[in-house]
């Protein structure tokens, strides 16, 4: 029972870190491609995309190798399974915003600085509360993807244990009661 409330606690630890990161940069960036014209546009949407295409056996193999190769700098366990979550779900948060970006009205941010607002003002009372349904959506399929993540966390977890991975390794042998309560 110790294992199995370590394996969650761990897992929610990660879902909720990795959420909050991944919904900050996604956000941003989503609005970066969808605001701004610059070289590298078209390339930066596809590699946006790839994480979701690629098969999760692939990307945990890759970022395995990656923190291998980069022993100095990362050793498994909470750490690169957070980064390794992060960089899962991010594709799925900067989707889900850049599609309420692109029927996002200019007019409204335009209409509250010629009344006085300035940038940032614009940003907290008119751009956020209209984006706030698509990052707080964004959020929480980034979370249940985290939470549910088990083969790229099997590559990276290295003495850590998530849910997941506890659950397939009691599986093995039986599953405890407990499990299904959860």
């Amino acid at each position: 029972v110790l294992g199995l409330r370590n394996a969650l606690v761990i897992s929610l630890q990660v879902g909720v870190l990795a959420t909050v990161v991944a919904t900050a940069l996604g956000t941003l960036m989503a609005m970066g491609i969808v605001r701004y014209h610059f070289r590298g546009r078209g390339t930066t949407n596809v590699l946006v995309f790839l994480p979701m295409a690629t098969p999760e056996i692939v990307l945990g193999a890759s970022l395995l190798t990656l923190f291998l190769n980069t022993t100095s700098v990362f050793t498994l366990g909470f750490g690169t399974i957070f980064i390794a979550h992060v960089m899962f779900i991010i594709s799925f948060i900067v989707v889900t915003v850049k599609a309420r970006l692109i029927g996002f009205d200019r007019h409204l941010e335009e209409a509250a600085m010629d009344l006085g607002a300035n940038e940032w003002t614009t940003f907290r009372k008119v751009t956020l509360p209209l984006l706030a349904p698509a990052m707080l959506a964004a959020a929480l399929l980034g979370f249940a993807l985290s939470i549910d993540d088990f083969v790229i966390t099997y590559f990276v977890a290295g003495g850590e244990q998530t849910f997941p991975v506890f659950v397939w390794g009691s599986a093995r042998v039986a599953v405890p009661p407990q499990v299904n309560v959860v």
